[in-house]
């Protein structure tokens, strides 16, 4: 059975990078510490492989990259990228849920996209989330709204959510006025293809092919 070091090895060679190039560089740096994190049991290997292809894609497009970035104390993100003075998170999601929300998947995959849109969101100048195509983020139409269109109620009622799972620290309201999702990642790891969609765009499409749901009212 292949271990992660030698899947994130093969990924190194699809992916073709040029000998001596900056983007060379930089894969085999975020390859390297992927390598160093996982031999010390920090992650876990799907995710891994993916935040390889984000950070390869953007290093192409003259990002200096770096993954597992360190924002403050006790908040790490994905992907961290900076060019031209402008910086960038991204944050992947593979739809992931927890056994104990065994019964309420739906509320707790809702309530982490935005959870995860409103503390990152903060720390750069552009956010971005990244999920493979066979997953459908859920993300709440109020945080693809301009922050002086969300209305009171809408944030009020996405914080009671949020509440329910985000206690220690909270998610605040001036975090959900002031998120925001600029684009979405749809990170095909197959074939080592990216393709990016503006966020408000991503969401039309989910909503015009009926497959977003909502977390049921009394949660």
């Amino acid at each position: 059975m292949k271990d992660i070091e030698e899947d994130l090895d093969i990924l190194a060679s699809k992916l073709h990078p040029s000998p001596g190039t900056w983007a060379a560089h930089q894969l085999e740096r975020v390859i390297s510490k992927l390598k160093d994190m996982h031999r010390r049991k920090l992650l876990k290997s799907n995710h891994s492989i993916m935040e390889a292809i984000c950070a390869w894609h953007l290093a192409t497009q003259g990002y200096e990259v770096d993954v597992e970035y360190k924002l403050g104390e006790s908040l790490v993100c994905d992907v961290y990228a900076a060019r031209d003075g402008e910086t960038l998170i991204v944050e992947v999601e593979t739809g992931y849920v927890p056994p104990e929300n065994a019964l309420d998947p739906i509320a707790y995959r809702y309530t982490r996209i935005a959870a995860k849109i409103a503390r990152y969101s903060k720390h750069a100048h552009t956010f971005a989330l990244a999920t493979p195509p066979y997953h459908i983020l859920q993300i709440p139409p109020v945080l693809a709204k301009p922050p002086e269109q969300r209305s009171l109620q809408e944030l009020q009622r996405l914080k009671a959510l949020c509440d329910n799972y985000y206690k220690n620290p909270p998610i605040s309201l001036e975090e959900l006025k002031q998120a925001k999702l600029t684009h979405v990642y749809i990170v095909n790891v197959d074939s080592t293809q990216v393709q990016r969609m503006e966020a408000v765009e991503y969401i039309r499409q989910i909503e015009k092919s009926h497959l977003a749901v909502r977390p049921p009212p009394q949660l």
